[in-house]
């Protein structure tokens, strides 16, 4: 009896010595900012933060989980939007709105954790560096703890920092596809030969040896586009400005075979696990392209596609395979909108 009282006796005091220094040396909330750089223009930037379907597809807090799931509340956009989230495997929740919008320039968001009745702060501020580089500055407010719940305190701001991290890095690949569509769609100056330095790619696709026949073969490309496309957006749970426009890889001069052989896949942001054997991922190194945007039959391209081969003979430029981006996705019975693009070297 005696060594349960004794015991009682240092649980109490080891509580009370754990309360006075919570109360003594631990705030009972936390102010901090933040500050990160990212290579893109403000306007574009502060989209993806105002719009709470854009901000939970890149957010860490919310992208990282797969059982997450969230309801968007009107407007949407802008001041006076909202979204509630539950995530059941890990039991959290909550709510989150946008109460306060200077267009380019200002936020505030009030996040609600679990039952809190107090929300965490979140001012975001956007400072355009240059026509192509935005600031970005959270100024972050913790709801106030109880007593013995301050120790979370001690690591709130590192654990704010690391999502802040995780974060960045996926806007980065948001809007690296989704700018670079943008600039392709701005580029485009049809039936005329430019020379390009194409960036390392990242694309899930399938192989696949088709028939040449007249109608046969964009008929399977369409199919394959359907069937590469179903399994980015609908198994991988890919958004649109999450992948780059699809593209078909395949020999220069083999429409010129009764069979062609091609790799027709959509660029991804990074290369991901899969468990369908059907896909495969392959990687493009940088290369230096000979291109021409094309707009007409499927057929119609070979012309455009012997230009490229000429204009690299002319300039005594060995040449590789041949890319053909569809800038309009590939549709039966409709014309393409393509950049067709021949790798040269010397």
């Amino acid at each position: 009896m005696r060594f349960f009282k004794i015991i009682a006796v240092i649980v109490v005091f080891l509580i009370g010595a754990y309360a006075a220094s919570m109360y003594y040396f631990v705030d009972e909330s936390k102010e901090f900012t933040i500050e990160k750089e990212i290579d893109y223009p403000l306007e574009k930037v502060f989209n993806q933060f105002n719009n709470l379907q854009n901000f939970t597809r890149w957010n860490n807090f919310f992208s990282s989980s797969k059982t997450i799931t969230i309801d968007y509340y009107l407007p949407y956009e802008g001041q006076g939007s909202a979204i509630s989230y539950n995530d059941p495997k890990s039991e959290d929740g909550g709510e989150m709105f946008i109460r306060y919008e200077n267009p380019n320039k200002t936020l505030r968001y009030q996040l609600f954790e679990d039952e809190d009745e107090n929300p965490t702060l979140i001012d975001v501020k956007f400072i355009a560096v240059s026509a192509e580089k935005t600031k970005i500055k959270w100024f972050v407010h913790t709801p106030k703890l109880p007593l013995l719940s301050r120790a979370q305190n001690f690591w709130t701001e590192d654990k704010f920092a690391e999502n802040i991290d995780k974060s960045m890095l996926n806007l980065k690949n948001v809007l690296s596809n989704k700018v670079e569509k943008d600039n392709q769609l701005a580029a485009i100056k049809y039936d005329s030969i430019m020379v390009e330095n194409e960036e390392a790619k990242m694309i899930l696709g399938v192989n696949v040896s088709a028939s040449n026949k007249k109608d046969a073969l964009y008929k399977n490309i369409v199919m394959n586009y359907n069937k590469v496309n179903n399994f980015v957006s609908m198994d991988l749970g890919k958004k649109n400005d999450e992948v780059g426009y699809p593209v078909l890889i395949t020999d220069a001069d083999n429409f010129k075979d009764k069979e062609v052989s091609y790799f027709f896949g959509i660029p991804l942001s990074k290369k991901v696990g899969i468990t369908d054997n059907n896909f495969n991922f392959r990687s493009v190194n940088p290369t230096q392209n000979y291109v021409m945007y094309y707009k007409g039959s499927y057929e119609g391209r070979v012309k455009a596609i012997q230009q490229l081969m000429q204009k690299a003979k002319k300039d005594e430029m060995r040449y590789g395979d041949v890319y053909q981006t569809f800038i309009e996705s590939p549709a039966e019975g409709q014309n393409v909108n393509m950049k067709l693009s021949l790798s040269v070297y010397r």
